[in-house]
């Protein structure tokens, strides 16, 4: 490979992780809603690149579980079931309590006290909206990725920052429609924090997968919500094309 062929490689490389970074985050912040259709040459022309690095972002997103590929229809949001959602749960319950215990015994301390000052200014949201949701939405102020990165494990760390979050972020503004699920969540961060602190790891890991278990149960309240309501609007329809007749 000449030298040109490797900077050429090089720029390529660098301009799909911005555009797969531009992407999921549109996807996760909502910009791109679920089902919409991803268009190649609209996406090159709106970030200035040709098609081959836009094609490897997509490729990436579709690796993520943030796109899927549909038959005749092309390139789409992906729309998570239900289902697969609470089974990202389940194995994000065991993996995570591994992450806990695993933190706890190999965080510095200087991480360790990072965490704690995180999740202690973490009590000025929660305090601003006791009712509201606690989505830490910029990956450097995550609670859960600070422990996953350290727990010293580079494959769980990676699996989870990677593979999960970005997937579990569409998931987590479900919770919002729970009231008072995030401040729960804030408290459940706290013991955790303390276990962490106090280099417990067994206990890390219990409180973890008890976090995750309820973050479950409010995913699922929250769905049972939605399904509540789709019959009311329906039969509502239903009455008021009668009336209309």
């Amino acid at each position: 490979m000449s030298d040109s062929d490797s900077q050429d490689s090089v720029i390529t490389t660098g301009l799909t992780v911005r555009l797969y970074d531009a992407l999921s985050q549109a996807i996760v912040a909502g910009e791109l809603a679920p089902g919409e259709k991803l268009s190649e040459p609209v996406i090159a022309r709106r970030y200035g690149a040709s098609r081959a690095p836009v094609r490897e972002a997509i490729r990436r997103l579709q690796e993520r579980g943030l796109v899927t590929y549909v038959a005749n229809q092309g390139v789409r949001v992906a729309e998570p079931s239900a289902a697969e959602f609470l089974a990202l749960l389940d194995v994000r319950e065991a993996t995570e309590g591994m992450a806990a215990r695993l933190a706890a015994e190999n965080m510095s301390d200087a991480e360790v006290t990072a965490l704690e000052e995180l999740v202690a200014g973490h009590r000025d949201e929660i305090e601003r909206n006791p009712l509201g949701a606690y989505l830490q939405d910029e990956p450097e102020a995550d609670f859960h990725r600070r422990i996953a990165n350290g727990s010293g494990n580079p494959i769980l760390a990676e699996l989870l920052c990677e593979q999960f979050y970005p997937r579990l972020r569409l998931c987590r503004r479900l919770h919002s429609t729970v009231r008072g699920r995030g401040r729960e969540a804030w408290r459940e961060h706290v013991r955790i924090t303390e276990a962490i602190s106090h280099r417990d790891g067994e206990l890390a890991e219990i409180l973890m997968r008890r976090h995750i278990r309820a973050a479950r149960t409010a995913l699922q309240a929250a769905l049972s919500a939605v399904e509540a309501i789709r019959p009311t609007k329906r039969r509502a329809g239903t009455s008021e094309e009668r009336s209309a007749g």
